[in-house]
C-alpha cells in the first residue's frame, strides 16, 4: 500500500500543479477533452461492450442504451452547450444599490475525486467526469473494483485520450479509496449504498470538501388500476423493462416494490407472466438479455433475502437461482412480510415484491413510513393522486405514468435527498455541481449614502427602515425633509 500512498500522493500533486497552471479554465481546454470522450467510445464501442458483458453479463444493446450512448449523448450536450454555460450571469440588483452592478461566475472547485459505482462502470465513471470536465476541473477517477474488466479498461483507455496530467483512473479495492479519502479534495463525488456515502461524507468532513452523494433506496411503484385500466398492458411492460431490463434490478432507480389494491393483484401478477417470456424466453439464464449478479457476496445476499422461510412463502414467479453463473430468475413476491429483511433494504437485483393495500390511496401513507427515496414511479390518471404524491411525500424525482426515464433526461437534474443523497447533475446541473458559483459585485464610488456610516441618529434609522423596506418614494420623501 506504500507505493499506492506515493502514486496518489504524485497525481494528486500533478493534478493540483495542472489547475493552478489555469489551464483547464480554458474553455478550449475543455472542449478539446469532451470530444475526447465522445471519440474514446466511438473508437472503443466493441471493446466496451465487451468488458460490460464480461463483469456484468449485459447485451451489447442494452450496454449502449444505458452506458455507451448515454455517455456520448453527455458529453455531446455539454460540448454543445459549454459556450452559455460559462457566460457570467447578470444580477438584477435592488435599486437601492445603483448604480453597483452584479454578476454570478461559474468557477472550478479545482481537483475532484470521483468515486465510481460497478452497475453502470462505463456511464457512473465518465459522466461525473464530463460534468467536472465542463466546469474546469482536474479529475481523479477511483473505478470500482467489483467491475474489474471495466476499470481495467478506463485506467489503460482514459490517459490515450484525455490531459493525463489533469485527469488520472486508479485501480483498487476499499483499501485504495481510503487512501484517496485520507487526502484533501476540492469536491467529492460518489456513486454507491448509503452505508458508504455515511464514510465518504464523514472522511469530507476532515476538509470541509463539499459532496455530492448519489445513492439509492426502496423506489416504490404505485399502480391505480382504476384511472389507467386501459393502458395496464403498457404499464406492465414498462415495469418488467425498468426492473429487469436494466442490469437485471442492479440499479439504484430500479423499481423496487409495487403497490397496489388487493382486488387487482392477482390479475396484475397474471399479466407480468406472459410479459417476462416475451422479454426473456421460456429460459431466461439462457436468453443473453438478463444480466447476472455482479458478485458471489451480492448473489449470496440476495439468496439470503429469499430464503426467508416467511419470503419463501410469497414466491408467486421465478425464484430458481444458479450461484455458478450468478444468475437469479425474475421473480414476483406477493405481499412478503413488511417486517422481512427484503422489505427494510434496497433490494438491488431481480426481485419484485407486490404488496396490496385495501385502497391506493394508502400509498401515500407507506410510502411516507420509509425513508426518502431515490424515485417514485406512479402510473395513475388521477389528478387529485398525482397531487397528493408530490405534495405529501418527498423524493429524489417523482415519475408519472413511465419508470426510470427521468435518469435519461438530462434537462432535468438527478440526484436524491435524505438518504437517498445529496445534490444533483446531468446536463448542465453538472456543470453547477462541479462549479462554485461566486457572487460579484461592482459598486460605484460616485455616490455615497450618509446613513450608512455612524454616528447614528432617528433619521439614519428611518432611511435604514425604509430603504430595507424598498420603499423609495418615502425615502425620496425623507431626503427632501418632507417625512418624518
Amino acid at each position: 500500500m506504500e507505493a499506492m500512498k506515493e502514486t496518489v500522493d504524485l497525481s494528486l500533486r500533478e493534478m493540483r500543479e495542472t489547475f493552478a497552471s489555469g489551464r483547464t479554465r480554458s474553455v478550449k481546454w475543455r472542449k478539446t477533452q469532451l470530444k475526447a470522450i465522445i471519440e474514446m467510445v466511438k473508437d472503443n464501442e466493441e471493446k466496451m461492450c465487451d468488458v460490460l458483458f464480461q463483469d456484468l453479463g449485459k447485451h451489447s444493446t442494452e450496454a449502449f442504451r444505458d452506458e455507451l450512448g448515454f455517455v456520448m449523448r453527455s458529453a455531446a450536450t455539454a460540448l454543445n452547450s459549454l459556450d452559455k454555460w460559462v457566460v457570467p450571469r447578470k444580477s438584477n440588483l435592488p435599486l437601492l444599490f445603483y448604480p453597483a452592478t452584479g454578476k454570478v461566475i461559474s468557477e472550478p472547485y479545482g481537483t475532484v475525486l470521483v468515486l465510481s459505482s460497478w452497475n453502470f462502470p462505463i456511464s457512473l465513471s465518465l459522466d461525473p467526469m464530463i460534468g467536472a470536465i465542463s466546469a474546469g476541473n482536474t479529475v481523479l477517477l477511483k473505478a470500482s473494483e467489483l467491475s474489474p474488466n471495466a476499470s481495467a479498461f478506463l485506467a489503460k483507455t482514459i490517459p490515450s485520450y484525455l490531459d493525463n496530467k489533469a485527469i488520472k483512473v486508479i485501480e483498487g479495492g476499499p483499501d485504495v479509496a481510503t487512501i484517496l479519502l485520507q487526502h484533501q479534495w476540492d469536491k467529492i463525488f460518489f456513486t454507491g449504498s448509503p452505508r458508504i456515502g455515511k464514510i465518504i461524507m464523514a472522511a469530507a468532513a476532515e476538509h470541509l470538501t463539499p459532496v455530492t452523494l448519489e445513492l439509492g433506496g426502496k423506489c416504490p411503484t404505485i399502480i391505480d388500476h382504476h384511472s389507467v385500466s386501459k393502458d395496464i398492458m403498457s404499464i406492465v411492460k414498462r415495469i418488467s423493462g425498468g426492473k429487469w431490463g436494466s442490469c437485471s434490478g442492479q440499479a439504484c432507480i430500479s423499481v423496487d416494490y409495487v403497490l397496489v389494491e388487493q382486488s387487482f393483484a392477482s390479475s396484475l401478477i397474471e399479466m407480468f407472466k406472459p410479459v417476462i417470456k416475451s422479454f426473456f424466453g421460456e429460459n431466461p439464464k439462457e436468453s443473453g438479455c438478463v444480466a447476472r449478479i455482479v458478485t458471489k457476496k451480492h448473489f449470496q445476499r440476495l439468496s439470503r433475502l429469499l430464503n426467508d422461510p416467511r419470503v419463501q412463502a410469497s414466491i408467486v414467479y421465478g425464484g430458481s437461482m444458479d450461484e455458478e453463473k450468478l444468475y437469479v430468475e425474475p421473480t414476483i413476491l406477493l405481499n412478503p412480510p413488511l417486517d422481512s429483511e427484503i422489505m427494510n433494504e434496497e433490494i438491488f437485483g431481480p426481485i419484485l415484491p407486490i404488496i396490496t393495500l385495501r385502497d391506493i390511496q394508502e400509498s401515500i401513507g407507506f410510502i411516507k413510513s420509509k425513508p426518502k427515496p431515490l424515485a417514485i414511479y406512479a402510473f395513475t390518471k388521477d389528478e387529485k393522486l398525482k397531487t397528493r404524491i408530490l405534495s405529501e411525500t418527498s423524493s429524489g424525482s417523482v415519475t408519472f405514468n413511465d419508470v426510470m426515464i427521468q435518469y435519461m433526461c438530462d434537462a432535468l437534474p438527478f440526484g436524491g435527498v435524505g438518504e437517498s443523497g445529496m445534490g444533483r447533475y446531468h446536463g448542465k446541473y453538472s456543470f453547477e455541481c462541479f462549479s462554485h458559483e461566486k457572487a460579484i459585485m461592482e459598486g460605484s464610488l460616485a455616490i455615497d449614502l450618509e446613513p450608512r456610516y455612524p454616528p447614528w441618529n432617528n433619521f439614519k434609522l428611518t432611511f435604514i427602515r425604509l430603504a430595507f423596506c424598498e420603499a423609495y418614494f418615502k425615502l425620496v420623501l425623507l431626503m427632501l425633509g418632507l417625512k418624518r
